[in-house]
């Protein structure tokens, strides 16, 4: 099987920042897939569960209810919780930088934020007991705090006889 082009980038140079983890072109738009990378992999800790849960909540809510409403078709956890992943449909080409203000007014909500976290009831969510607000709003400081970078480096390929090999 082919590598899929997220394995492809070198985890061991990302650091906090927003990058196009792929874009695809459909119905003459773009579906992007963003990597909005809070922690630098295999360096820093990854992001508590709990507090991933209610960044995927407070985040999502914002950004569903944003201007930008009508552009956004995912906002969900990496499964190394580093980061998540933004997935939104544009006419253009959009780029991490273009995208970036509304990235950043998503975490500055939620490193604000004050009262329940939404839709974290028995009736709204699949595991409504796994939040933490403080944490979420701590980690979400930390990721407004640093200085994001916009370009992945790739992985190095080497093909040979045998096949191709990647150093990631």
């Amino acid at each position: 099987m082919k590598l899929i082009a997220s394995f492809q980038v070198d985890h061991t140079k990302i650091r906090p920042g927003i990058y196009v983890s792929r874009r695809d072109a459909v119905r003459g738009g773009y579906i992007t897939t963003f990597d909005v990378r809070m922690k630098s992999p295999n360096i820093e800790p990854a992001i508590h569960p709990d507090a991933m849960h209610t960044i995927e909540h407070i985040v999502a809510t914002f950004l569903r209810n944003s201007p930008f409403q009508d552009n956004v078709i995912y906002w969900g956890p990496m499964g190394c919780l580093t980061g998540c992943y933004f997935l939104t449909n544009t006419e253009h080409k959009i780029q991490p930088r273009e995208i970036a203000p509304l990235v950043r007014e998503a975490f500055q909500y939620l490193a604000n934020y004050e009262g329940e976290v939404p839709g974290a009831s028995a009736v709204n969510c699949g595991y409504c007991l796994m939040h933490n607000l403080p944490m979420a709003k701590y980690e979400a400081a930390q990721f407004l705090a640093r200085k994001w970078r916009f370009h992945y480096q790739h992985a190095i390929r080497a093909t040979t006889d045998n096949g191709v090999f990647y150093d990631a």
